[in-house]
């Protein structure tokens, strides 16, 4: 072969479509004249034929340039080329059959000959890439591993990525099935591949013919049948991958390296609740919105949401200065937001950002929210969660924000550690303040006392954030392992940091002020169930390739979330998995009062002092392996 079955040069593929038509013409004349050769050396001048065929075909060649393509890629493209090749040498043959004088008991071009010409170039100028496409294909498989795979869409893009397999040489990859759902394309087979039914029973046979991989090349699955696959492959020892979607193939082109993992975040066992409420356009368009936290996973995401709805412009505050400016370099220059580097517990460069922007609504995201390390700086928890809340809630309403959306956490209820016991008392003061000023307003009317309205969220652990369980169990992955997980039967609720951002756009539009929200999270999932899947997806063997140990729980850590405090009930809202809780009420003067006392014995880093009035504040603050623990005897 050319170079190792490298490309063959141009000319002899060049000389090789020449050889096929003028073989085409003498079979055209051979068949026409029913085989006698006789007749056809006297009646047919063979050197004009040839000549005239050759003249035209070495132009068409030249013109439509189809010896430049290379052979063992051939394409339904080159097969176009062809067929227009011939198409154009037919026209003209039958245009030079009619204008050429020649001797009248002399055939040149007659009709019969020009369609048989027509189908035996077809064939042969098609036919022989097929073959050197084939043999190529073959003598390269069988020096080269493969590895058997099933492609899941049987549809547009997953035809698209077995032709791109198929043809890539580097691929190891060989596709041997289909899956689909569709009733019409299961049994079927497409370019010689079988298409078979979603079942686990297909699954299971595939396996024992020795499929290794299954692709997903569906950019739209449902989730249901996404979890199944998963579930189901990973049961059979059978790895699986999805095909990034055609549009960011690299250079329109598709190889092993381009696919991708199953993302733990697609197997969340609930639907993903989307919110698509056009009182949140009306709520944000042409406003001017602050959002503290902005450089953190939720602040961030809320940003993005934000910009979707055309505000006037979001003010993005953290203290965090590279997380800001990193999360600055992601929009464009024409996108109407700020950035403000300013600590939420600093009321004079709080009081700026009101005096400069004015906003008209606030979303407080900002907060210390990692339970061991709160247990350990408890002083520290307050004063950023309470004292900032505090500060930045005055604020607004001396500056008449219309809404103050905070963003809390489930950890507050029935709080086990600092980290949650600080934020339910952030819930008690913004609760508290929303109703002193409504009373205020009704004794005093409401031109005197400005109107902003409190609201908060409430949710579970959100996937993907800062911190949160699913990047330390990937990069703990990425190292070899061990994974670390707290305790066995260890539970959390999860939500998706898009979905999470989406519930407080909603809360923020819905809410007429003093209510908190709570997500229909569904079920809870268990840790260490999620740190087997995540091991299995990459490819390894749970407690083979990668060990899982258990560390113990940690200071403040509870086995199993809440949502809702038991002596809380819930009223319904227009959407059915939002939900509004009743939380007891307290008074104002009583929350001032404590909270001042708080205040001083955090900002005085009084520590254990400090702890005691939290659990006097919120009484259902019980704590769980800590070293507080010892004040609730």
């Amino acid at each position: 072969m050319f170079k190792k079955l490298g490309i063959a040069p141009r000319w002899i593929i060049f000389l090789i479509d020449l050889a096929c038509v003028l073989l085409s013409i003498l079979i055209a004349y051979v068949i026409r004249l029913n085989f006698n050769l006789v007749r056809l050396v006297d009646i047919v001048d063979l050197y004009l034929s040839f000549g005239i065929v050759a003249g035209v075909n070495i132009v068409l060649l030249l013109l439509f340039k189809n010896y430049k393509g290379v052979v063992r890629y051939t394409t339904l493209e080159d097969a176009k080329r062809v067929l227009l090749l011939n198409l154009s040498a037919s026209i003209l043959f039958l245009i030079i059959n009619y204008n050429l004088p020649r001797s009248p008991h002399i055939l040149l071009f007659p009709l019969s000959v020009i369609a048989i010409y027509f189908l035996c170039t077809n064939f042969s100028l098609i036919a022989y890439r097929i073959v050197i496409k084939t043999i190529y294909e073959n003598m390269f498989s069988l020096r080269k591993k493969t590895l058997k795979a099933v492609i899941y869409n049987a549809n547009y893009e997953g035809m698209l990525a077995k032709r791109m397999f198929t043809n890539n040489e580097r691929s190891i990859i060989k596709i041997v099935s289909f899956l689909d759902d569709n009733p019409r394309l299961i049994g079927k087979k497409i370019e010689n591949v079988p298409v078979y039914s979603v079942t686990r029973q297909n699954l299971q046979k595939l396996k024992k013919e020795g499929t290794e991989l299954l692709i997903i090349a569906e950019p739209f699955i449902n989730k249901e049948k996404l979890i199944f696959l998963v579930d189901t492959c990973l049961e059979l020892d059978i790895k699986i991958q999805q095909v990034p979607p055609s549009e960011k193939w690299t250079n329109n082109e598709l190889d092993d390296t381009q696919l991708k993992n199953i993302n733990i975040e697609q197997l969340l066992d609930r639907e993903v609740i989307s919110l698509r409420n056009e009182s949140v356009i009306r709520e944000i368009k042409g406003k001017k919105i602050l959002v503290t936290g902005a450089a953190g996973s939720i602040g961030s995401e809320l940003v993005r949401q934000l910009i979707k709805y055309n505000p006037a412009v979001v003010i993005m505050c953290d203290v965090a200065e590279t997380p800001l400016h990193e999360l600055m370099l992601t929009f464009n220059e024409s996108a109407p937001i700020k950035s403000f580097i300013g600590d939420i517990k600093d009321r004079v460069r709080m009081e700026q950002i009101f005096e400069i922007y004015e906003p008209d609504i606030v979303y407080h995201a900002a907060a210390y929210k990692h339970v061991p390390l709160m247990e350990e700086h408890p002083s520290a928890a307050i004063v950023n969660n309470v004292m900032g809340t505090k500060i930045l809630a005055e604020l607004s309403v001396a500056y008449g924000v219309e809404k103050f959306v905070m963003v809390s956490t489930d950890k507050a209820v029935n709080p086990t550690n600092v980290m949650g016991a600080s934020k339910r008392i952030a819930e008690i003061y913004t609760q508290s303040y929303h109703k002193h000023l409504s009373l205020a307003r009704q004794n005093n009317g409401p031109g005197i006392i400005p109107q902003t309205r409190f609201i908060t969220t409430r949710f579970g652990n959100v996937l993907g954030s800062n911190g949160s369980v699913i990047p330390r169990f990937q990069k703990q992955l990425e190292e070899g392992g061990p994974i670390t997980v707290t305790h066995p039967e260890i539970t959390r609720y999860f939500m998706t940091i898009p979905e999470a951002c989406q519930l407080v756009l909603e809360a923020g539009a819905m809410g007429k002020g003093g209510e908190i929200f709570v997500f229909d999270m569904g079920l809870p999932v268990k840790i260490v169930d999620l740190a087997y899947k995540m091991i299995r997806l990459s490819g390894k063997v749970p407690d083979v390739d990668i060990k899982i140990v258990y560390s113990g729980l940690r200071p403040g850590e509870k086995l199993y979330e809440e949502l809702l405090n038991n002596s809380e009930n819930t009223l319904p809202t227009y959407h059915e998995k939002i939900l509004i809780a009743r939380v007891r009420e307290y008074d104002f003067v009583w929350v001032q009062t404590e909270i001042a006392e708080l205040l001083r014995l955090a900002q005085n880093h009084i520590v254990l002092d400090t702890v005691i009035k939290m659990k006097e504040i919120v009484p259902e603050y019980v704590s769980n392996n800590s070293t507080y623990s010892k004040l609730d005897k």
